[in-house]
């Protein structure tokens, strides 16, 4: 698991792997940055940890040639970004591509990049939400595995509407990590099958 802040997203992905009939663990979790509360989260769990800072190496290609292979050795059938905020590169992506999975906070493909909350109410949706997807190299455009609605209320401000859509992203990404981890999936161009 990939992450850049508190952990949150960690935090109940653990919750769920304490269960057995689960179907998944989490075997190390890596970050950008050693001040990623998260880090600590797993470490308290007793899972390795790793941090790879792009700035402690000479070229971005260098930094996504040590992530990949800190996390290859760690032979994982699925890698969660789960608020990792780094792009990665190539390498990574042909290692990783069709096992890599983000979630997002908007219905894609709309709203894709960093401001997916304050862009649905700009616009004036009625419904916004959360997508989970394979990453690929664009932004925010990967095969879909998942997504949940979220009702936009007339009152909503961005910090309200964020909330809302963050527990149904969490919910969304534990369910469906622990389908993928007990069944598998195929991907067959865009369609992303999940049993």
């Amino acid at each position: 698991m990939l992450i850049s802040g508190g952990g949150s997203n960690l935090a109940a992905l653990l919750q769920a792997c304490a269960d057995p009939d689960y179907g998944a663990a989490v075997v190390a979790v890596g970050a950008d940055r050693p001040s990623a509360g998260g880090l600590r989260l797993a470490a308290d769990a007793g899972i390795p940890t790793f941090v790879h800072r792009v700035r402690d190496y000479p070229e971005r290609t260098d930094w996504d040639a040590a992530l990949t292979d800190t996390i290859a050795g760690y032979r994982p059938d699925l890698v969660v970004s789960a608020g990792f905020l780094k792009l990665v590169g190539e390498r990574f992506l042909h290692q990783f591509g069709d096992r890599y999975l983000n979630t997002h906070n908007s219905l894609l493909p709309a709203f894709p990049g960093i401001h997916g909350p304050a862009d649905a109410l700009a616009y004036g949706v009625k419904v916004a939400g959360a997508t989970l997807f394979f990453v690929d190299s664009g932004v925010d455009s990967g095969p879909i595995i998942a997504q949940v609605g979220v009702d936009v209320h007339d009152d909503d401000d961005v910090d309200t509407l964020t909330e809302r859509i963050k527990v149904a992203e969490r919910a969304q990404l534990v369910e469906y990590v622990g389908r993928m981890a007990r069944g598998g999936w195929t991907i067959t161009g865009r369609k992303v099958i999940v049993p």
